[in-house]
């Protein structure tokens, strides 16, 4: 039975392959895509997807327009340096004509799908807690939420204690962490180890030179520019970080993710904890802290299995 899911997404490299996924699989069916502010501007993340679209075969699926700014409405800037100009590495995509929707258009999506609806957050949550603002009712009855966010037992990569995309809008992320029912948040601790190694890129490469396959000839160059940015930041990593990729890849693959409850909770304060996701481990926590699914860690072989088999094979067309 195929999975229902909305994805939210800021579209840099990793949410770029994890979309990629989507359209190798036929266990899952994108029912909509939510262009956010994030890794790049929200005029460019709806430019990426439309091109992922064109390229995939893929005009079927509606994007909605998601938020520009975040909720705390500091100005925000992108990341070139990681995921390049565009957000697609060195890819510079066309404007590619396609209709884009208000965001309020995605309720009428949940209203037919709610029981087996999943929402991927991949990127800041300005648009999803937007959502809930203006109709909490609907947003409580969508089956499950799952969000790439925060950091535990781990540094920030933003900060020193703050995760990118909580950190963006913390605002935003406590009030997800608030509200959301079966929220479970795959954090950048365990993100940071759901590597693509160089070989395992070739190898897809060298497949797709045989398929002819635009969607499967597009993730060397956008890998290979990933991956030079973090040999340079990070000297002797194996390969690139797939954060977005592994928050998708749990919701196919959930057995191969170790899950535990948590009492979890977000700051929203200005000062050196802006941003921080903090767990309470203790035998009796903090009563005010929401108790949410977290990632704990997952079996890479199964993660690096799964994707060379799903990428080694033709796509239906």
């Amino acid at each position: 039975m195929q999975k229902k899911v909305l994805l939210f997404t800021d579209l840099g490299i990793d949410d770029a392959f994890a979309i990629i996924y989507t359209f190798f699989r036929d266990d899952i069916k994108i029912l909509g895509i939510v262009a956010d502010y994030g890794n790049v501007t929200r005029e460019k993340a709806i430019w990426n997807i439309n091109y992922l679209k064109y390229i995939s075969g893929r005009q079927d699926i509606p994007v909605f327009l998601g938020a520009s700014i975040p909720l705390t409405g500091k100005a925000v800037g992108s990341f070139p340096e990681v995921h390049g100009e565009s957000g697609l590495g060195p890819i510079i995509p066309p404007k590619i004509s396609s209709p884009v929707y208000s965001v309020n258009d995605v309720y009428p999506i949940i209203d037919s799908n709610s029981n087996d609806l999943s929402i991927i957050n991949l990127g800041r949550l300005s648009t999803l807690a937007t959502m809930f603002v203006l109709n909490l009712e609907k947003m409580a009855n969508v089956k499950e939420y799952i969000c790439m966010g925060g950091a535990f037992f781990c540094p920030g990569n933003v900060t020193a204690v703050a995760e990118a995309n909580f950190y963006a809008d913390p605002y935003a992320a406590n009030l997800i962490n608030q509200h959301a029912k079966n929220l479970t948040i795959i954090p950048l601790n365990v993100t940071q180890n759901a590597i693509v190694t160089p070989e395992m890129v070739k190898q897809i490469d060298l497949f797709h030179q045989n398929t002819r396959d635009p969607a499967g000839l597009i993730i060397k160059p956008i890998l290979d520019y990933y991956y030079k940015f973090y040999s340079h930041s990070n000297p002797g990593i194996a390969g690139s970080p797939m954060h977005d990729f592994l928050t998708v890849w749990y919701l196919l693959n959930p057995l191969s993710v170790q899950i535990t409850k948590l009492p979890i909770k977000i700051i929203p304060d200005q000062g050196d904890g802006f941003g921080q996701s903090i767990a309470d481990f203790r035998s009796k926590p903090d009563p005010d802290f929401k108790d949410h699914n977290v990632a704990l860690q997952f079996d890479y072989e199964s993660f690096k299995s799964d994707v060379m088999n799903t990428f080694l094979r033709k796509r239906k067309l």
